[in-house]
């Protein structure tokens, strides 16, 4: 693996908690990567993340299509989310990174943080948007931010596209799996962790598609019910970082510990809440057989390899996660228009497609869905660098 193009630390002058930004790789001199705020957030995290965007980038590249994917970048500010202090944290820290974000980073929401608040922030700091680096790759700069903004506007049962896209993708990803192993959507049990913007909307989906979901955790434990959840009930009843009031709960509802839902019965567990919430010390307690990584780097390498050993097989989040990403560039460069049965469609063909053609890909080399990935995105490369021209 080739070093990033570009790593920094930023120290906050008022808190002496930092930030961090890595640029892994530019195309068409931009890249495109999240920004996450988790107390514990480190360097070394954050250019895992950037890697992985490069290849989700890669893996999403469609010579016939009007997105032509970017490189990968990812941000990262060390604090808790919920401290006093971590607004004014973000606002310098995003002025901090400015010339950055203005010349070629274009970012948005992560683990931590909304897009609404990103935007506040932005705004705050001068900045046009917080992907402002990619509109001079555009052909028609007023109609596709209308476009996105109109896209952003839309609502599907009081809940907004932008915060459901994801998770159709994730479902979409894992029925894709099912369906190449036969197994009937019909009785198939799933055990999601988070209950965000992604694990809450991937949980909407894989309900809706007939799958059962017995257990769901968040920040206060895991509800479990192997009769399956009332998913809608549990989505209103989320707070805004998606913690769930008991209130809601029914008599069959039981609460358990927060890592219980690693040992549910379950045939399919979604982490979809931190990184490295898998690990060599926890992966035991598994006996799903599909683990599907909603979040970025939810399984640590060695726990990975131990599943895989017996028989678990982990649908990678380079591919199970990037319908977020290319969702807003579909829609900003005019692929698809803010329309929520367009945006949902074109997602499920693109996911169902791109997991279909990893899975094969494993299979044909003898190697882990996440290996295959990697080797179709290094394909990938050298023909966006030749379209494009290389900035390493």
């Amino acid at each position: 693996m080739t070093a990033p193009l570009l790593s920094l630390t930023w120290t906050d002058h008022i808190t002496g908690r930092q930030g961090f930004l890595v640029i892994d790789r530019l195309v068409r001199g931009v890249a495109s990567g999240g920004l996450r705020m988790r107390r514990g957030c480190t360097p070394d995290e954050v250019a895992g993340l950037a890697r992985g965007m490069t290849v989700k980038e890669a893996l999403h590249y469609d010579p016939e299509a009007r997105y032509v994917p970017l490189g990968g970048a990812k941000g990262g500010i060390d604090c808790d989310p919920r401290d006093p202090a971590a607004y004014g944290l973000l606002v310098r820290y995003l002025r901090a990174m400015r010339p950055y974000i203005e010349a070629f980073w274009t970012t948005g929401e992560d683990l931590g943080l909304t897009q609404d608040l990103v935007d506040r922030a932005a705004a705050e700091v001068g900045l046009v948007s917080s992907i402002q680096a990619v509109y001079p790759l555009l052909d028609d700069e007023a109609a596709a931010r209308l476009r996105l903004a109109d896209a952003f506007a839309v609502e599907v049962d009081g809940i907004g596209l932008g915060e459901l896209v994801g998770g159709c993708g994730v479902a979409e990803s894992a029925l894709a799996a099912l369906d190449r192993a036969g197994v009937p959507r019909a009785g198939t049990r799933v055990a999601v962790q988070g209950m965000g913007t992604m694990g809450g909307a991937t949980a909407r989906f894989l309900t809706r598609a007939g799958l059962t979901v017995v257990a769901v955790a968040d920040v206060k434990g895991t509800i479990a019910n192997p009769a399956g959840l009332d998913i809608d009930a549990l989505l209103a009843a989320r707070d805004a970082y998606g913690t769930v009031d008991r209130a809601a709960l029914r008599p069959g509802d039981r609460e358990l510990p927060g890592e219980a839902w690693l040992s549910v019965d379950a045939e399919v567990l979604v982490p979809a809440a931190v990184s490295y919430a898998v690990d060599t010390a926890n992966q035991d307690r598994i006996t799903a057989r599909w683990i599907v990584e909603a979040a970025n780097m939810p399984v640590v390498p060695e726990a990975e390899a131990l599943l895989t050993a017996r028989g678990v097989t982990v649908l990678p989040d380079v591919v199970v996660n990037s319908g977020t990403n290319a969702w807003w560039w579909w829609t900003l460069f005019g692929d698809i228009g803010a329309d929520a049965d367009e945006a949902f469609a074109y997602t499920r063909r693109s996911m169902r497609a791109l997991t279909d053609l990893v899975l094969a890909r494993a299979a044909a080399d003898g190697s882990t869905p996440r290996a295959a990935a990697h080797a179709v995105a290094e394909d990938r490369l050298p023909l966006l660098a030749e379209r494009f021209g290389s900035y390493r």
